[in-house]
C-alpha cells in the first residue's frame, strides 16, 4: 500500500475518534482499537519522518474547547497528554533510561482514573476557577459545575499562595447505574459508561444536574505552586490530602524494577474491585526537577509515562440461553450468565448468533465462558474455559421446532441461520408490526411494542391490516383502557389513519421484505412507481434496479408471489393507503451521484426528514457521518465546532448552508 496514501488516511480516521471521544463523548471504537491505530500512525512516522506534520494526532491533544458549560479559558500551566506504552518491555526500558541519568530516582505509581480532566486554581486559599483540558492550551471554564462535586475542596486550609490542582472527573458505578435507571424511567437515551456520562455532565449549563448525578474528583498532580509542592509529587499528593482534605488518587513509591511491575500489576488485578473505572497505570518520576530532562515533545507532559491495560475480560457462568424469533422468524440465541462488571456496567446477557457459533466455541449451559466488551459497549462471548467444563455438560444445540408456536424450525441453505416456518407465528407478527410502525416505516408515533403485544396477545390484530381495523373497535379500546384512556386513544387512531397518506416507499420498508430496508424501498419505489408494476415485476425488472442485486430481487418476487401478501396488499388498498408516487412529486436527477450529510440547525425546510426526501427526490442519497464519500456537508453554521465540521474540514468536504443547496438546483 502506498505509505502517504495510508498516513493521510490513518490522519483523518484518528482526528475523526478524537472528536467522537474528547467533544461528542459518543466513541465509536474500544481505546484499544485506537491506540492500534495510534501505534501504526507512529510507526509511519519514525519510519517516514518526512511525512510528520503539525496536525499529526501524535502532536495535538485530542479535544477542542467547546463552548458548553462556559466561556474559553487559556490554561496558566498546560495540561498535555501522557505518553502511553502497551508492554512491561516499555515500562522499563524508559525507567532505565531515566535511572542512567539519575540513579537515586524514585517513582510514583498511581491508578489512571478513567474520567474527565479537570484544573482547579486558588488563590488567597479560595477556589478562583476550574477548567477542563479541551485542547491542552485552551479549555472551558467550569468554575460553577465544580463547585458541586463533593470532593472539590473550595477553600484551602493552610495555604495561600497559588496553588493549581489537576484531577480527574469520573463517575462512580454506582452513581451511573442510578443515573442509568433514571434515564430509563424517562424514556431517554442510556450512557454507553460512566467516563462518557462524567464528560457530558461537567459540560452541562445546569450546575444542579451536575449536582444530582453525582460526580467525583481525584486530584493526581500540582500544576504549579509554592516550593514545598513542587519538589516531591508523592510528598505533595500526601501534603494535599492529610492539610487539606483533598481526595487524591491512590498511589505508592517505588525504587526497584521489581516494585514497579509489581504495582502495576496489583493495579491490574484490582480493576473489577474498584467503585470506578480505570484504564492504567501512571508512572511518574518523584522527583519533580528531575522531570525536566526527559520533554515528550508539544503533546505530552514530561516525566511520566502510562502503562494501558488490555482490554477488560472476565469469566462468567452461563445459567440459560434463552430463544427469541424475529420478524423473519430466524431464531435469535442470547445466554444469560451470572453477572459481572465490564467497563463500568453490569453486564449478563450476550447473543450466541447462530449454531454454527454455539457450535465452534462448544458453548453450553453450565460452562464457564469468558465474556468482554466489543468497543467498550456491546457484550460478547470470547471463548469458553474448558478446564472449568462442568461434568456431562454439552454443546446447545436449537431445536427445530419453534420456541414460541412450535411449528417447524430449518436451516436455509448457505447459511447459518434457523428459522420459523410458520407464517402466522405470533412472535413474527408481533415484530413485523413493530417494524410495520416505525420511523424508518410508517411512522406511526405513540404506537409502542407494549401496545402491540398487549393487542396481539388480545387478537386485535392478527395482521398489519388490522391496524386500519382498530377504529372499530374504539370505543371497546377506550373501555378496557388497552391503549391508555378516550384522550390517548383518539390521538392514536387519528396517527393511524393520517399515515394512510403516507408515500409508497414508507409502505414497502413496513413490510418486513429480507434485504430491502428504507434506502432500498424508496430506490425500488422511484423505480416502479407503483405497487401494481412492482408486483407484476419479473426478477430480471428487478435486478435492473439500482442496487438491487439478485438476492434482493429474489426476495422481492418470491415475497409478492405469496398468496396472504396479495390479500394484505388489496386489504392495505381498499383501507385507501396510498400505492402510487404521486405524479406531482419533484422528481429529478441533478443530485445523482452525490452523498450529502446534514447537521445542524434548518431554518428553511422543516426537519431532517423534509430536507432528505427533498434530496433524494432529485438522485441524490443521505448519509449520517462524513466520509471521503461525501459531496457535501450542509450546515448553515459553517463556523461551526461540531465534529462533522471538523471531520469535512479535514477531509476537504465542501460545507454548504440549505440556501446553497437550494439554489445549486436553480443553477443547474
Amino acid at each position: 500500500m502506498d505509505y502517504k496514501k495510508e498516513y493521510g488516511e490513518l490522519k483523518s480516521k484518528i482526528r475523526y475518534h478524537m472528536v467522537k471521544y474528547y467533544d461528542e463523548d459518543t466513541p465509536e471504537i474500544s481505546d484499544a482499537e485506537y491506540d492500534a491505530l495510534m501505534l501504526r500512525l507512529k510507526e509511519l512516522e519514525k519510519e517516514h519522518p518526512g511525512l510528520v506534520s503539525d496536525d499529526s494526532p501524535t502532536r495535538i491533544i485530542g479535544g477542542s474547547a467547546k463552548r458548553t458549560a462556559g466561556v474559553n479559558v487559556e490554561h496558566d500551566v498546560p495540561m498535555l497528554s501522557i505518553q502511553d506504552v502497551f508492554s512491561k518491555e516499555e515500562v522499563l526500558d524508559w525507567v532505565h533510561e531515566v535511572r542512567g541519568l539519575h540513579p537515586d530516582v524514585k517513582f510514583d505509581v498511581e491508578q489512571k482514573i478513567d474520567g474527565l480532566s479537570m484544573s482547579i486554581r486558588y488563590e488567597d486559599g479560595r477556589l478562583t476557577m476550574a477548567e477542563t483540558r479541551g485542547d491542552g492550551f485552551t479549555g472551558e471554564d467550569v468554575t460553577a459545575n465544580a463547585l458541586v462535586i463533593p470532593d472539590v475542596v473550595k477553600e484551602l486550609k493552610g495555604t495561600k499562595d497559588y496553588l493549581e490542582v489537576r484531577g480527574e472527573v469520573y463517575m462512580s458505578h454506582e452513581s451511573f447505574e442510578r443515573v442509568n435507571e433514571k434515564q430509563e424511567l424517562a424514556g431517554k437515551k442510556l450512557f454507553a459508561n460512566p467516563r462518557n456520562c462524567a464528560a457530558g455532565t461537567l459540560r452541562q449549563l445546569d450546575s444542579q444536574m451536575v449536582k444530582d448525578r453525582g460526580l467525583s474528583m481525584m486530584i493526581f498532580n500540582v500544576q504549579k505552586g509554592s516550593p514545598d509542592y513542587m519538589t516531591s509529587h508523592t510528598e505533595a499528593l500526601n501534603k494535599l490530602k492529610v492539610k487539606e482534605g483533598m481526595n487524591t488518587v491512590p498511589s505508592k513509591l517505588c525504587t526497584s524494577d521489581e516494585e514497579i511491575l509489581d504495582e502495576i500489576e496489583r493495579i491490574g488485578e484490582l480493576r473489577g474491585q474498584l467503585p470506578y473505572d480505570i484504564d492504567g497505570a501512571v508512572i511518574k518520576i518523584d522527583r519533580i526537577d528531575y522531570r525536566r530532562d526527559f520533554p515528550a515533545g508539544s503533546k505530552y507532559s514530561a516525566g511520566h509515562i502510562a502503562y494501558k491495560y488490555p482490554p477488560e475480560e472476565k469469566e462468567s457462568v452461563i445459567r440459560q440461553i434463552e430463544l427469541s424469533v424475529g420478524m423473519t422468524g430466524r431464531i435469535n440465541p442470547t445466554a444469560v450468565f451470572d453477572p459481572v462488571r465490564l467497563c463500568g456496567t453490569m453486564v449478563s446477557r450476550a447473543t450466541l448468533h447462530n449454531q454454527d457459533f454455539i457450535d465452534e466455541l462448544g458453548i453450553g449451559i453450565g460452562q464457564t465462558v469468558i465474556v468482554y466488551k466489543s468497543g467498550e459497549i456491546i457484550p460478547k462471548i470470547k471463548g469458553v474455559n474448558k478446564d472449568k467444563a462442568p461434568a456431562g455438560g454439552a454443546v446447545f444445540k436449537i431445536p427445530d421446532t419453534c420456541p414460541v408456536c412450535h411449528f417447524k424450525v430449518v436451516r436455509l441453505e448457505e447459511t447459518a441461520d434457523m428459522k420459523c416456518t410458520n407464517p402466522e407465528c405470533p412472535a413474527k407478527i408481533k415484530k413485523r408490526i413493530v417494524n410495520f410502525v416505525g420511523r424508518d416505516a410508517m411512522d406511526i408515533k405513540g404506537f409502542g411494542p407494549e401496545y402491540i403485544g398487549t393487542l396481539c396477545d388480545l387478537g386485535y390484530i392478527r395482521d398489519i391490516s388490522d391496524i386500519y381495523r382498530l377504529k372499530d373497535k374504539r370505543d371497546e379500546l377506550v373501555e378496557k383502557g388497552l391503549i391508555g384512556k378516550e384522550k390517548n386513544t383518539d390521538k392514536l387512531l387519528k396517527v393511524i389513519e393520517d399515515s394512510k397518506s403516507n408515500d409508497p416507499e414508507r409502505l414497502l420498508s413496513g413490510l418486513a421484505i429480507e434485504n430491502v430496508g428504507k434506502n432500498t424501498a424508496r430506490t425500488i419505489m422511484r423505480h416502479f412507481k407503483s405497487f401494481d408494476l412492482l408486483m407484476n415485476a419479473g426478477k430480471e425488472e428487478l435486478t435492473a434496479v439500482d442496487d438491487v442485486g439478485e438476492i434482493t430481487a429474489a426476495s422481492v418476487y418470491d415475497f409478492f408471489r405469496n398468496e396472504g401478501i396479495i390479500r394484505l396488499i388489496k386489504d392495505l388498498k381498499d383501507f385507501g393507503l396510498k400505492m402510487e408516487v404521486s405524479s406531482g412529486e419533484e422528481q429529478s436527477d441533478i443530485f445523482a451521484g452525490r452523498t450529502y450529510v446534514i447537521t445542524g440547525d434548518l431554518t428553511h425546510f422543516k426537519n431532517r426528514d423534509e430536507l432528505t426526501a427533498y434530496i433524494e427526490n432529485r438522485g441524490g442519497r443521505v448519509a449520517g457521518s462524513v466520509s471521503k464519500k461525501t459531496w457535501a456537508l450542509i450546515n448553515n453554521d459553517a463556523a461551526s465546532a461540531s465534529g462533522k465540521n471538523k471531520k469535512a474540514k479535514a477531509l476537504g468536504i465542501n460545507i454548504i448552508t440549505e440556501e446553497e443547496l437550494l439554489s445549486e438546483e436553480k443553477d443547474l
